[in-house]
């Protein structure tokens, strides 16, 4: 149901690597390190895991509003995907029949969300996670719960209103993320000699959009809505380009751990088939989000009506 837009390249992921858990930082690999070669996970069951533990450990951005992201308490997530991966917390519950399970929450950027995930250091994670070929081939993906484009933010007088005018400007991305190889890949092919600069996550990104250290901020364009939301100015910044790409997001788990995703996806699906994801979806896309109350106004998507509909966990087609 989503394509991507026809080019001679193909989008393919960022290795992942490492995570920062609870807070406090865990033993990484070198940025750049391939994410398979993170240690291997146990063979233990997620289910069986989280009820001689007691805990189910939950994934989670500072800065994805409004899927993930800190807010006002700094020890607790909020966001469109948080409130579905407490979703699953309630499913579990229920299944092992523990109503006292403990939540507890790791820290994840977009180069750090793959390893530990695998090794089994994270349950879940729910995000702003792309499900593609290449990372479908290390996690398990659950059926999406979201659908994108990957555009611009820019200044409204910046003179940039395409990804042609990025010529000879400087750019900024989110390491670790499809769109760095993606714009990496499009720079190099259309020889338009783009300053890329490569954030640790979307709020440095357009931190160094913000003062002039870059022109325009390329990601998906609901994660741009969510960064011009808390602007100082939302006035100053819009969101422009042709979409380059089609992604859906999904929660990523342990592969070959089918029976906890049978259980992600059943919740999911069952929050779908309800008519409980519109209530969801208008709490943090069209009502005051914290910390700023501010309204990103973004409506839901033909696209996302269709994709919550008839929910898949197929990857996203590199074309």
């Amino acid at each position: 149901m989503f394509q991507i837009k026809p080019l001679s390249l193909g989008l393919a992921l960022v290795a992942a690597v490492g995570l920062t858990a609870c807070n406090k930082p865990a033993e990484q690999p070198a940025a750049g390190t391939d994410a398979a070669a993170a240690p291997a996970g146990n063979t233990q069951g997620t289910l069986e895991k989280i009820k001689q533990s007691g805990t189910i450990v939950l994934a989670h951005r500072d800065s994805s509003i409004p899927f993930s992201y800190i807010a006002d308490n700094p020890n607790q997530p909020v966001g469109y995907a948080h409130d579905l991966q407490l979703k699953v917390v309630e499913a579990v519950k229920e299944k092992l029949q523990m109503p006292d399970l403990k939540v507890r929450y790791n820290l994840v950027t977009s180069q750090t969300r793959i390893p530990l995930v695998q090794n089994g250091t994270v349950d879940l994670e729910c995000g702003s996670t792309t499900n593609n070929e290449e990372r479908a081939q290390q996690v398990d993906f659950s059926v999406g719960f979201f659908e994108i484009g990957t555009r611009l933010l820019t200044a409204t007088d910046s003179g940039i209103n395409s990804f042609e005018d990025l010529k000879d400007q400087t750019l900024v991305t989110t390491a670790g993320t499809t769109s760095e190889r993606y714009i990496r890949q499009f720079n190099d092919e259309k020889k338009l000699n783009i300053n890329i600069i490569s954030a640790k996550d979307h709020g440095e990104a357009f931190l160094m959009l913000e003062n002039g250290r870059a022109k325009a901020f390329m990601m998906d364009d609901v994660l741009l809505a969510g960064e011009k939301a808390k602007a100082k100015d939302p006035a100053k910044w819009h969101i422009v380009g042709e979409p380059q790409s089609f992604e859906i997001y999904g929660c990523m788990m342990r592969k070959g751990d089918t029976e906890f995703k049978a259980l992600v996806d059943d919740t999911l699906k069952g929050v779908y088939s309800s008519g409980e994801i519109n209530n969801i979806y208008n709490k943090w896309f069209t009502q005051p989000i914290p910390p700023k109350n501010v309204n990103m106004e973004f409506p839901m998507s033909d696209n996302l009506k269709a994709l919550l509909a008839n929910p898949t966990d197929k990857p996203t087609q590199a074309k």
